[in-house]
């Protein structure tokens, strides 16, 4: 019987912006997620599942369940308002208290840094992540959490889902608000994103040395959509570009050959200035992180001659005949996720964790009868499995972290599409009353943690 390792880390994943709500307290600053308005599908930003009061309640929901692990995000805005100059001791003062609970609770907690919403003032005065001045802005916002945290907090990311900086999601996760959406913007943005992780990781090292950093790619098992040699080539160009490239300069500091022999052909080498290349190469990291939630084929006879790897998933993705598919066309594969553990542990040779992974469920709660969410256990089962296989066959894994524990807005602003264990009672414009209530996954997830995995 494969086993886990006794440290094994069971737990959830969250950014701030999809759960604290509080936009206009303690001298939080806004976001550019905080001025996005509420549409027919999706809610604004102002109150989430209100976790900035509650969250004492979700803790106590973590602890019962046995989690011992929760990676959140610190909303940049939130403690330094404007992105430069002076810090908001509301704000920081919020994240003592949570870590605080969180550790008198038994669940280490670990920091992202960044979950997509860059403070406003940053992304109007610099076109957010296109200018170097936003790099440097947040390796001193970086610093400053170190040192306020860094007593405590043992495990650090810094960018959610990377590698998504390589993708067209970079013109709205980066804080670029004006511009050509150019393919030299795209590459800069990139260059910049991996430079301000660098800079981070660095100081980690040198500085902290009794803590532990990682690197994060939204890693997506991608397959040929059929044996012809060009969507073969598709797939190995598309993961080259869009997630080894990441995973190499996380456990390398180098970029692919591949890619700067692109650069070079289509006018991005200036881009690559030597001194930031420097700093890059001094890059390492401890672990490797990733969200996998779904997998997709790629057709090659859709992809236009000529177009550029990072453009392929908006002409060349498919769906798989062989996998079931959610509502939201993402196809469930467990096989996948034991793949891509492979695959990343054998490319950096640092212990792995995945810390998202789950699916979205249309659901309702009549206010009486618990949810029966058969769906969701069966998923979790599969991918747990698939996980003890990947241990078993050599992988060193560190964890599960469900994204999430939780019932979040999706990060389209989405309330309808849930992926917690425990329901939140709201929708999109009715915040209704909050009220946390656990589905039947609530109690398989409890047993799968208390037996660390043994019982599925």
């Amino acid at each position: 019987m494969t086993t886990l390792r006794d440290d094994f880390f069971w737990g959830n994943s969250t950014s701030s912006m999809q759960t604290e709500g509080a936009t206009n307290e303690g001298g939080k600053g806004p976001s550019v997620y905080d001025v996005r308005p509420a549409t027919e599908s999706a809610s604004d930003w102002s109150v989430a599942i209100d976790e900035y009061h509650r969250y004492p309640e979700d803790i106590a929901l973590m602890k019962d369940l046995g989690m011992n692990f929760y990676r959140f995000q610190i909303s940049w805005s939130r403690v330094q308002p404007t992105g430069e100059g002076a810090f908001n001791e509301a704000g920081i003062a919020f994240y003592d208290r949570l870590i605080n609970d969180l550790l008198a609770a038994g669940i280490q907690p670990m920091i992202c840094l960044y979950h997509f919403d860059v403070p406003l003032a940053l992304a109007q005065k610099y076109n957010g992540f296109l200018d170097r001045h936003v790099v440097d802005a947040f390796y001193v916002y970086a610093q400053e959490m170190l040192k306020r945290f860094g007593d405590r907090v043992r495990y650090w990311i810094t960018f959610n889902e990377q590698n998504l900086y390589s993708l067209t999601d970079a013109f709205v996760i980066a804080g670029y608000l004006e511009g050509p959406r150019s393919l030299h913007d795209l590459y800069q943005i990139q260059h910049n994103v991996a430079l301000a992780h660098a800079l981070v990781a660095n100081t980690v090292h040198a500085d902290y040395p009794e803590l532990q950093i990682g690197g994060m790619v939204a890693y997506q098992q991608v397959y040929p959509a059929t044996a012809n040699p060009q969507d073969v080539a598709a797939v190995r160009r598309f993961k080259e570009y869009v997630m080894d490239n990441l995973v190499d300069i996380f456990t390398t500091g180098q970029y692919s050959p591949e890619v700067v022999s692109f650069m070079q052909r289509n006018h991005l080498a200036d881009i690559l200035k030597p001194a930031e290349l420097d700093i890059i190469s001094q890059t390492r990291s401890d672990f490797l992180s990733f969200s996998y939630y779904s997998s997709a084929v790629m057709d090659s006879t859709k992809i236009p001659l000529g177009t550029v790897p990072n453009y392929y998933p908006q002409v060349g993705v498919g769906h798989s005949p062989y996998l079931p598919t959610n509502e939201w066309q993402w196809q469930v594969d467990p096989q996948g996720f034991n793949t891509v553990l492979h695959d990343l542990y054998n490319r950096g040779r640092v212990p792995v964790f995945p810390i998202e992974n789950g699916i979205g469920l249309r659901e309702h709660w009549d206010g009486k009868h618990m949810i029966q969410d058969d769906a969701r256990i069966l998923y979790m089962r599969e991918h747990i499995q698939a996980l003890k296989d990947a241990v078993a066959e050599g992988v060193d894994v560190l964890g599960y972290l469900g994204w999430g524990l939780i019932d979040i807005p999706s990060s389209q602003g989405n309330m309808d599409k849930r992926y917690g264990v425990v329901y939140v009672n709201r929708g999109n414009h009715d915040l209704k009353d909050l009220k946390r209530v656990p589905k039947k996954s609530y109690a398989w997830l409890k047993e799968a943690i208390r037996s660390n995995g043994a019982v599925l």
